[in-house]
C-alpha cells in the first residue's frame, strides 16, 4: 500500500524526514505513516531538495547565516587585502618577490596557533565568546599592520593577525553544527563560505578605489576597524545553541535540540580512541592533505593575480579591482550549486574531487593557453577560481559526519590549522618561481598540480553514514 497519494520522489523525501537519517534500513509504508517523528522533525525541518520550509528554519537561515557570514567576510577582507596593496607595499618597504611572498603567508603560521585549541574552546565553552573576543584582538592587529614602516615589522604584524584570526574558523564550523542537522549541513557550510568570494568581490573595488584615492596605509587601516564594530553586532544577536535563543518558540527549540542530540548520538564511534589519538587517525590526516594542496592554489592564486593582471596590460588598481570580482562571482555560484547537490544525493567526497579536479584542468590550461590568447587565459582563470572555494560546503559536511564528536573540534582546527600552513607556501613558491623565471607560468602550474592531487586523495576519505542511508532508502 503506498504512503502517499504523490510521487515517487515526494515518498522518498518523506521517508528521509521519517528517518531523520537514523536507520539503516526505510521502515515500512505502516512503520513511516504511523511514527510522530514525522511530525515533529517538520517544525524546523528543510526539505533536501529546496530549502528551508517553516518558520523555525526560516528564522535560523536569516539570523544565523548572515551573522556568520558577515563575520567572516570582515576576517577575509583583513587576511587577504594585502594582495590588491603589493605591488604599492612592495614598493615602499622596498621588498623582493620572495619577501612579498613570505609576507603574504607567514599569515598562516600564525594560524595554526589557535585552530586545535579554539575548535577544543568552542566546542566545550562558547563559539560565540571566543569569536567575540578574537574580533577585537584581529582588528587591532589589522591596524597595526596599516601603521608599520619596515617590511619585518608588516611580517610581524601580518603573523599576529594569523594568529588572533585562527580560532574564528573551527569555532564558526562547531557554531553551523549546532544549528543545522545534516540534511542541511553542507548548504548551510556553503552559503557561511560564501564569505570567501563575497570578499573579494566587496573589497577588491572597494580597496582598488582606497588605493587610487588614499595610499595602502589608509586601506589597511580603514578595513581594520570593520570587526571592532562588527563585535556589537555579534553579541547581542547570536546564541551558541538552540536551546540559548529566546526568538525560537519552545517547540522548535525543543524539536531542533533533539535532532541534533540523535545525530550526535549517531555519529559516536562504537569504541570511543584516546583523544590524540583520535585527532591522527587516517580520515583526519587525508583531510589535512586536501586541505594543504587546496590551500597553495588557493592562496597563490589570490595573492598573485592581481599583479598577473596589473603587469599584463599595465592597468590601474580600479580596473585589477574590478577584474577581480569576476572569478569569485562564478566561485559564488557554483558553491551554491554543488553544495546543494551535495546534499539531495548525500554525496561528499565526489563533490570535493570534482571541484578540484576541474580547477587544476582549469589552470593548467590557462598556463598553455596564455601564450596565444590572454583573453581566453583569464577566462581560464575565472573557472580555476572556484575549487578550493566549491568544495568546503561538502568537505566540511563529510567532517561533521564522520568525525568523533568529542574530538571534532579539536580535530576540525588540526585539520584547517596544518592545511593552511598551504597558505604560506602557496605565494612564496609563487614568488620565489617568478623571481627565478620572470614569469607566472612555473608558479601557477605548480598550483594547478596541487588541486589535481588533492582531486585525488578525496577518494581516500571515508563516506558518511548518511550517504550509505540515502543509498539503502533509494
Amino acid at each position: 500500500m503506498p504512503l502517499t497519494t504523490g510521487t515517487k520522489d515526494s515518498r522518498v523525501r518523506q521517508w528521509r524526514r521519517a528517518l531523520g537519517f537514523g536507520r539503516a534500513d526505510p521502515p515500512s509504508a505502516c512503520q513511516v505513516a504511523t511514527t510522530p517523528v514525522v511530525e515533529k522533525v517538520s517544525v524546523f525541518d528543510s526539505t533536501a531538495q529546496g530549502g528551508p520550509r517553516s518558520t523555525g528554519a526560516r528564522k535560523r537561515w536569516l539570523r544565523i547565516i548572515p551573522l556568520a557570514l558577515v563575520m567572516y567576510t570582515i576576517a577575509f577582507i583583513d587576511r587577504t587585502n594585502i594582495s590588491m596593496a603589493l605591488p604599492s607595499i612592495s614598493h615602499a618597504l622596498h621588498m623582493n618577490p620572495t619577501q612579498a611572498g613570505a609576507v603574504a603567508g607567514v599569515f598562516f603560521w600564525g594560524y595554526l596557533v589557535l585552530q586545535a585549541p579554539g575548535g577544543h574552546l568552542a566546542s566545550h565553552w562558547s563559539a560565540k565568546r571566543l569569536i567575540a573576543i578574537l574580533l577585537l584582538l584581529w582588528g587591532l592587529c589589522a591596524i597595526g599592520c596599516g601603521l608599520t614602516n619596515t617590511w619585518r615589522e608588516l611580517w610581524v604584524m601580518r603573523f599576529l593577525l594569523g594568529v588572533a584570526e585562527g580560532g574564528v574558523w573551527p569555532s564558526a564550523l562547531i557554531l553551523l553544527s549546532n544549528w543545522f542537522p545534516r540534511a542541511e549541513r553542507a548548504r548551510a557550510n556553503a552559503w557561511f563560505m560564501l564569505c570567501i568570494p563575497l570578499s573579494v568581490i566587496i573589497a577588491s573595488p572597494i580597496s582598488g578605489w582606497i588605493l587610487t584615492r588614499w595610499d595602502w596605509r589608509v586601506m589597511l587601516i580603514s578595513e581594520g576597524i570593520l570587526p571592532i564594530l562588527w563585535l556589537v553586532v555579534w553579541v547581542r544577536m547570536i546564541d551558541d545553541r538552540p536551546r540559548k535563543a529566546a526568538w525560537l518558540s519552545m517547540e522548535e527549540r525543543d524539536d531542533l535540540e533533539k535532532l541534533l542530540a540523535k545525530e550526535r548520538a549517531e555519529a559516536e564511534p562504537l569504541k570511543h580512541q584516546p583523544y590524540v589519538k583520535a585527532l591522527f587517525e587516517p580520515q583526519v590526516l587525508v583531510m589535512v592533505m586536501i586541505y594543504f594542496l587546496s590551500s597553495v592554489g588557493a592562496t597563490g592564486y589570490l595573492f598573485w593575480l592581481p599583479t598577473v593582471l596589473g603587469s599584463s596590460r599595465k592597468l590601474g588598481d580600479l580596473v585589477v579591482g574590478i577584474l577581480m570580482t569576476i572569478p569569485f562571482i562564478v566561485t559564488g555560484i557554483m558553491m551554491v550549486l554543488n553544495s546543494w547537490h551535495s546534499d539531495i544525493s548525500g554525496e561528499r567526497r565526489g563533490h570535493v574531487a570534482a571541484a578540484l579536479g576541474l580547477a587544476g584542468a582549469f589552470l593548467l590550461l590557462a598556463v598553455w593557453i596564455s601564450q596565444y590568447s590572454q583573453l581566453f587565459a583569464y577566462i581560464c582563470l575565472c573557472f580555476a577560481a572556484g575549487g578550493p572555494y566549491v568544495q568546503l560546503g561538502p568537505f566540511w559536511a563529510l567532517a561533521t559526519e564522520t568525525l568523533p564528536r568529542e574530538t571534532m573540534g579539536a580535530a576540525m582546527g588540526l585539520i584547517t590549522g596544518l592545511g593552511n600552513l598551504g597558505g604560506y607556501f602557496g605565494p612564496l613558491w609563487v614568488g620565489y618561481l617568478k623571481q627565478r623565471s620572470g614569469n607566472f607560468v612555473g608558479g601557477f602550474g605548480l598550483m594547478g598540480i596541487c588541486f589535481v592531487v588533492g582531486a585525488s586523495l578525496a577518494f581516500f576519505l571515508r563516506s558518511s553514514h548518511r550517504a550509505h542511508r540515502l543509498q539503502k532508502i533509494e
